[in-house]
């Protein structure tokens, strides 16, 4: 999915299975790049930190360095 610059950014709250919509949009951003995840291709979260990641690799290196 190609994303605008005015495209709307998601809140989120990040379940252990899943997320919840709190304000509509289409995408979130990662919370280590910035770089805007779709919210269909949203697959790495951390319910803790109530952080997403738009990759495993992202994830994994930023909730061990916690």
């Amino acid at each position: 999915m190609l994303m605008k610059s005015g495209d709307p950014t998601a809140q989120l709250i990040y379940g252990p299975n899943d997320f919840r919509v709190m304000r509509p949009g289409n995408h979130v951003l990662c919370a280590v790049s910035g770089v805007p995840i779709p919210l269909e291709e949203l697959r790495y979260w951390s319910v803790s930190h109530q952080e997403a990641y738009a990759s495993a690799d992202i994830a994994s290196r930023r909730l061990t360095a916690r």
